[in-house]
């Protein structure tokens, strides 16, 4: 339930994201790679259809830069989507077609696919985020551990050692993430599932659940 293909319909990135992510088995995996991989899909984009006001900055010409956002490191911004005021992308983020980008939201080494939304207060490092996944305001993704161990993805009795020391959240697609809540260091949460506000969360949370707190995670009921 974390792997790549049970988080992500790759067809809602860039066509170097899906061949990228095709190469591995766990999405944290990818984390390392980023940056590198921006750089390569940028050589390639249209000038006609993007800016590129900086080295190794992209930005779609249809995309709306508010006038106080703070874009500082590599990145490439896709068609139509919004960066708000006082947003901070400070280094290595992806972000896809269709997105939104809010008020005082820090992106940092990031895949955001299509139709993303992060666009109040949140805070996203070292994370990938699926097609339609919304997070809440205030939510972030905690991407260090406080004892500065390497991550551990956590599902029950089953433990992957990433080799990581910074890994914030996998969300799958169309997830749903409350308002104030902190995603814990190696969060893995399958699609279409539902987190509570204000909740604190860590480990796999399985698709199509709700997490209502920590030990009370149930399956959602179909429409």
């Amino acid at each position: 339930m974390y792997t790549i293909k049970d988080l992500y319909d790759l067809d809602h990135t860039y066509p170097e994201v899906r061949a990228f992510l095709s190469g591995y088995e766990y999405p944290w995996e990818a984390l390392a790679g980023i940056k590198n991989l921006l750089v390569e899909i940028g050589s390639k984009l249209p000038e006609d259809e993007f800016d590129h006001p900086s080295e190794n900055v992209w930005i779609a010409k249809d995309a709306v830069i508010y006038q106080n956002a703070n874009i500082c490191g590599s990145c490439i911004i896709g068609h139509g989507t919004e960066v708000r005021p006082g947003a901070f992308v400070r280094g290595n983020a992806i972000v896809g077609n269709n997105c939104v980008v809010g008020n005082s939201t820090e992106l940092k080494n990031v895949i955001l696919f299509d139709n993303v939304q992060v666009p109040h207060y949140n805070y996203v490092g070292d994370s990938i985020l699926g097609y339609k996944a919304h997070m809440g305001a205030g939510s972030i993704t905690s991407n260090v551990k406080s004892d500065k161990k390497l991550v551990v993805v956590k599902d029950g009795t089953h433990r992957i050692e990433t080799g990581l020391k910074k890994m914030g959240a996998m969300l799958g697609d169309r997830v749903e993430v409350g308002c104030n809540s902190v995603l814990n260091p190696g969060t893995v949460i399958g699609r279409d599932s539902n987190i509570y506000p204000t909740s604190c969360v860590r480990g796999v949370v399985p698709a199509n659940s709700i997490w209502k707190r920590d030990g009370d995670i149930v399956e959602k009921i179909p429409d």
